[in-house]
């Protein structure tokens, strides 16, 4: 189960309720489990599941956001499953043709962050597998949701619905990025990872060119005097643009000195 630490645990703060209208299957439904648990939800209620619940093949489905499925509510029909929230959402890809509020599923993401910073409680309603919501569900709703997608292949099923929208809620609230490790941290954020060493300092950088010149000096790299100065500025510019570190630039001082080894026995003379 890559990318899951089970020895972590769950944190349940305030989030939107994860609700699945008459699903299908067992093995959709955790599923979409799983993606919520991937992304700090963890409320799941169920609107009239067509095989019954529980359901084994959810559990198994899940690959491990068990919490979830184990404290998952079930409901005769949506208007009790709604009862206690302040705010409701519904995804759907298709046009309503009903004056309602159509909003992205960023744009849910900030205003879902907003309302239960101010204590509102919100549910998202996901529809069946075959064709999500009737136009009476929506109607629950205060607004839609629907994603920016290829208006010819629009169709999203269950799991990737909730990712989707998991995502947008929870992205501004990550504190780090991907799985903790035995070994390692969390990513603290997106851009040059640099384990176990640093950015070169720019002595430990000019060091470098200062070495590389005089070695490529002494091996007559500079035919004339004259392009020498133009040939180091495109030499320092491209080793600029590689951002080193301390590292690398101990990596690359290696590399000259041994080529310069190499290139001093082939001169000795043979006995």
């Amino acid at each position: 189960m890559a990318g899951t630490d089970k020895t972590r645990n769950q944190v349940l703060g305030p989030a939107p309720v994860t609700v699945l209208v008459n699903p299908q299957l067992g093995e959709n439904i955790g599923t979409a489990a799983r993606a919520m648990a991937n992304f700090g939800l963890h409320s799941l209620r169920l609107v009239d599941p067509r095989d019954g619940w529980p359901n084994e093949k959810a559990l198994t489905a899940s690959s491990g956001a068990n919490w979830i499925i184990e404290a998952a509510t079930v409901h005769p029909d949506l208007p009790s499953a709604l009862a206690d929230m302040n705010y409701v959402y519904a995804t759907t890809a298709r046009p309503r043709g009903m004056i309602k509020e159509v909003i992205t599923p960023e744009e849910a993401g900030h205003d879902m962050r907003r309302r239960i910073a101010r204590g509102e409680k919100v549910a998202v309603l996901f529809g069946r597998e075959r064709w999500g919501l009737s136009n009476d569900e929506v109607s629950l709703a205060d607004v839609i949701v629907t994603a920016p997608v290829n208006p010819a292949f629009a169709s999203i099923n269950i799991a990737q619905a909730v990712l989707l929208v998991g995502y947008e809620w929870y992205k501004e609230q990550a504190e780090t990025l991907g799985q903790q490790t035995p070994e390692l941290p969390a990513l603290e954020g997106p851009g040059l990872q640099t384990p176990d060493t640093r950015p070169a300092t720019k002595e430990e950088f000019y060091g470098f060119l200062d070495h590389l010149e005089r070695e490529l000096d002494s091996a007559g790299f500079f035919k004339t005097g004259d392009k020498k100065p133009g040939m180091l500025r495109n030499i320092r510019n491209l080793f600029a643009r590689a951002e080193l570190t301390e590292q690398e630039v101990r990596s690359l001082r290696g590399i000259v000195a041994s080529l310069t080894r190499a290139h001093e026995r082939r001169r000795e003379p043979k006995e």
